[in-house]
C-alpha cells in the first residue's frame, strides 16, 4: 500500500510537471579572438549570467578554434561574461528574445601590466596550476549547485573515478585524503560513499598535491587530495537536501545546513547510504609442484575452489563546524565528525584437491558468515591569530582527537569433510585507534618571500583483542585456541618540525623546505608476554619549481621523500583463517618504507586544456606481502624486502563539463 501511494504521488507531480509548457530554448554562440594576433583564444571561460539575479545559469570553455555555444531558456536578459588568464574580462549584454544569438567575433585584449594577485568576483578560471599543487575551484564551476563532490572529483585533472566509484590519483590508490588540511574519520573507510551524498556547493576547492611540501605529514606515497570546505556563510540560514538511488549500490541521501548569526557560524552535513545485497562468485585453480625429499620426484597437486558470496551494508555520517569571529584578527573554529558503518556477508566455498592422476586427495565445504562494525568520531578546535601589520601573517594553534573502534565477528562452519581435520571455528577481533594531533603553524609573508614553520605531535594508541575458538564435536561447544589468541597494544608517537620558504618573482616560483620526524613506537603482546620497543628518525626534504609560460601554461618540477609506515593492519599478528587453505597474518617487526619521488609536469589550461607529466620514484625497503606454501597451505605475511622502481607517464585532457580521459604507461620493476 505504501509503494502504491508513493507511485501515485510521483505520477501526480510528474503530470503537473509535464503539463507545463516547455521553456523556449535560447542558443548563444560566438568566437573569441586575440586583439593583437587575431588568433583564436581557446579554453577561455564563458558564462551566461542572469541580468536580474546576477546568478550564473550556464557556463563552459571555448574550443581550440575559439568558438563556443551555450544553451539556456529564452525570454530573459543575460550578461555574457568572458575571462581568460592574461586577458582583460569582457561583458556583453544579450537579450533572450530570439531563439539564437550569434555575437560574432569577441576581441579580448591582453593585460599589459599584470598584478601580483587579481580577484575577479563575477568569473574566475576553474583550474589553476600552482608551484606544488593543482587547484580546482569548485565555486567557479556553474554546475556546483546541481552536482555532488564525487562528480566534481571526476572533473579534476590527475584524478580518476572508475565505474565502481574508486578514486585514484595518477593511477595510484596509495594517497591521503584530507579535509581542510587534516585527516578526518569521515573519509577513513568509504570516501566515495560520503562524497556521493555531499553537495558540491559545500566545497570551496579541491587541491591535488603531488609534491607535498614540508608542512604536511610525510605519509602517503602518491600524494594528497585536500578538500577545502566553503567557509563563507551569509547572514541568516539556508539548507539543501539530496536523494539518490543506484541500481547497483542502493539508495542514499544527505542534508546540508548553514546558519550565520552575527559572529557565530554553524555548518552541518549529514548523509546516509545503504548498500543492498550484492552477489558474486569465483573459481580458482592452484597447481603446486613439490619435490619428494626421499625419491626426489616432483609431486603435483591441483587445488580447485569454487565460492559464492553475498554482501550488504549501511552507513551514516555527520560533520559539524562552528566558527566564532572574535574580531578581525582573532578566529576560533571547532568541528565534530561522526560516522558509523555496518556490513555483513556470507560466503559458501567448496574445495577439492587432486593428485597428478586426478584422484581426490581432500575435500570440504565451508560456510563463512561475517559481521563488521566500524565507528569513527573526532573533534577539534583551532585558534587563528592575525596581525595588524600584515593580515596575511598568521599564527594557528590546533588540537584534534579521533577514535575509530572496529568489531569483526566471523563464524566458519565446515561440512562434507574428506581427509580434512580442521574443525569448525569462530574468529573475533575487537580493534581500534585513538589519535591526538597537537599542532602550531606560523606564516610570515614578505615582499616576494613567504616563510612557514611549525611543530606537530601525533599520538596514536592502537589496540587489537582477537581470539580463535574451535568447535568441539564431543561437547558441541566452542573452546578458545590459546595459540591463536592475543591481546595486542601498539603505541606510535610522531613528533615533527618543518620549515619552508616560497619565493616568487616574475614568472618563476620556487618552494623548498625540510621536515624532520621522530617516530617512537612500542607494542605489547599481553597474551604472549612479548614486548617491542623501537624508534627512528626521518629527514624529509622537498623542492618544487615552477616556470610560468604564456597563455596560462607552466612547467613544474618536484622532488620529495615520502614515508609508508606500517599500521596496525600490517603489524597485527592476528591469523586470518577465513579460507583454511590461504592463511594470512600481520608482521609486528615491519619497518617504515622510505620512498624518493621526482616528477616533471607540463600543464596548459588556457588554450591547450591538458596536463602531461613524468614521475619516477624508488624505494629500497618496500612493504610487500610474501606468500609461501607449507604442506598444501598457503601462508601470507607482509615483510620489508626488495626494491621498487616505478616510472610513470600521466596525461589528462580536460573539458569543463566532461570527465577527464587519462592514459597511463608504467614500467614497474620489483627486485627481491
Amino acid at each position: 500500500m505504501k509503494h502504491f501511494l508513493l507511485m501515485a504521488v510521483c505520477c501526480y507531480f510528474s503530470a503537473i510537471v509535464f503539463a507545463q509548457p516547455a521553456p523556449k530554448p535560447l542558443t548563444v554562440k560566438g568566437t573569441v579572438i586575440d586583439s593583437a594576433t587575431k588568433a583564436p583564444v581557446g579554453y577561455a571561460t564563458v558564462s551566461l549570467i542572469d541580468a536580474v539575479t546576477k546568478q550564473s545559469v550556464r557556463g563552459g570553455l571555448t574550443k581550440d578554434d575559439g568558438t563556443f555555444e551555450l544553451k539556456t531558456a529564452a525570454g530573459k536578459t543575460y550578461q555574457l561574461t568572458l575571462a581568460s588568464v592574461g586577458y582583460s574580462n569582457k561583458v556583453i549584454n544579450v537579450t533572450g528574445a530570439d531563439e539564437e544569438v550569434n555575437v560574432g567575433n569577441i576581441v579580448l585584449s591582453p593585460v599589459k601590466n599584470q598584478l601580483k594577485e587579481v580577484s575577479i568576483t563575477a568569473l574566475r578560471p576553474v583550474v589553476k596550476q600552482e608551484i606544488d599543487r593543482l587547484t580546482y575551484d569548485v565555486q567557479a564551476d556553474p554546475e556546483t549547485k546541481t552536482q555532488n563532490v564525487l562528480d566534481m572529483l571526476r572533473k579534476v585533472p590527475l584524478l580518476t573515478v572508475d565505474a565502481s566509484d574508486n578514486i585514484q590519483l595518477k593511477g595510484e590508490s596509495n594517497y591521503k585524503i584530507l579535509i581542510n588540511g587534516k585527516p578526518s574519520s569521515l573519509v577513513a573507510h568509504n570516501p566515495s560513499d560520503v562524497f556521493k551524498s555531499m553537495p558540491a556547493s559545500s566545497i570551496q576547492k579541491i587541491e591535488v598535491i603531488t609534491t607535498p611540501p614540508a608542512k604536511y605529514d610525510a605519509e602517503g606515497l602518491a600524494g594528497i587530495i585536500n578538500i577545502i570546505t566553503n567557509k563563507k556563510i551569509d547572514q541568516g540560514y539556508n539548507g539543501s537536501f539530496n536523494l539518490r538511488y543506484n541500481t547497483l549500490y542502493g539508495p542514499g541521501g544527505g542534508i546540508n545546513l548553514n546558519i550565520k548569526q552575527g559572529k557565530l557560524g554553524i555548518t552541518n552535513y549529514t548523509g546516509y547510504g545503504y548498500q543492498k545485497k550484492r552477489y558474486s562468485s569465483s573459481t580458482s585453480d592452484l597447481t603446486s609442484y613439490l619435490v619428494d625429499p626421499v625419491t626426489k620426484k616432483p609431486d603435483t597437486t591441483l587445488l580447485r575452489q569454487k565460492s559464492s558470496s553475498v554482501n550488504s551494508g549501511r552507513s551514516i555520517y555527520t560533520s559539524t563546524e562552528i566558527s566564532y569571529e572574535i574580531d578581525s584578527l582573532n578566529l576560533i573554529t571547532g568541528s565534530i565528525d561522526f560516522n558509523n558503518w555496518h556490513s555483513s556477508g556470507e560466503n559458501n566455498q567448496f574445495s577439492n584437491e587432486f593428485d597428478d592422476l586426478g584422484t581426490l586427495i581432500q575435500s570440504y565445504r565451508i560456510n563463512n558468515a561475517s559481521k563488521n562494525k566500524n565507528t569513527g568520531i573526532d573533534f577539534g578546535v583551532n585558534y587563528q591569530l592575525g596581525f595588524k601589520s600584515n593580515k596575511q601573517r598568521l599564527l594557528t594553534l590546533s588540537y584534534k582527537y579521533a577514535n575509530s573502534p572496529s568489531d569483526n565477528t566471523t563464524s566458519n562452519n565446515i561440512f562434507d569433510r574428506f581427509n580434512y581435520g580442521q574443525p569448525s571455528y569462530m574468529q573475533f577481533n575487537n580493534s581500534g585507534t585513538r589519535e591526538q594531533d597537537i599542532q602550531a603553524d606560523y606564516v610570515h609573508p614578505l615582499k616576494n618571500l613567504t616563510i612557514e614553520g611549525g611543530l606537530k605531535a601525533i599520538l596514536r594508541h592502537n589496540t587489537s583483542d582477537f581470539e580463535n575458538s574451535n568447535f568441539n564435536d564431543t561437547t558441541q561447544t566452542y573452546a578458545v585456541d590459546t595459540k591463536s589468541a592475543n591481546n595486542f597494544i601498539y603505541n606510535q608517537n610522531v613528533y615533527g618540525f618543518y620549515n619552508t620558504y616560497q619565493y616568487n618573482k616574475d614568472n618563476w616560483g620556487v618552494k623548498a623546505g625540510v621536515r624532520i620526524e621522530g617516530t617512537y613506537l612500542n607494542a605489547n603482546f599481553l597474551s604472549q608476554g612479548s614486548y617491542l620497543d623501537r624508534n627512528y628518525y626521518n629527514f624529509i626534504p622537498s623542492v618544487s619549481l615552477q616556470r610560468k609560460l604564456k597563455n596560462n601554461a607552466s612547467v613544474n618540477f618536484g622532488f620529495t621523500n615520502r614515508i609508508q609506515r606500517p599500521y596496525i593492519g600490517d603489524l597485527n599478528p592476528f591469523v586470518d583463517k577465513t579460507n583454511p587453505r590461504f592463511i594470512s597474518s600481520g608482521n609486528p617487526n615491519l619497518q617504515p618504507a622510505l620512498n624518493h619521488s621526482l616528477e616533471l609536469n607540463y600543464s596548459k589550461f588556457s588554450k591547450g586544456g591538458f596536463n602531461i607529466g613524468m614521475s619516477y620514484f624508488f624505494s629500497n625497503n618496500t612493504i610487500q606481502r610474501v606468500t609461501k606454501l607449507v604442506d598444501t597451505v598457503t601462508y601470507s605475511t607482509p615483510q620489508n624486502l626488495g626494491t621498487n622502481k616505478n616510472l610513470g607517464i600521466n596525461g589528462s585532457f580536460k573539458r569543463l563539463f566532461q570527465q577527464p580521459v587519462v592514459q597511463q604507461q608504467r614500467d614497474n620493476r620489483q627486485y627481491v
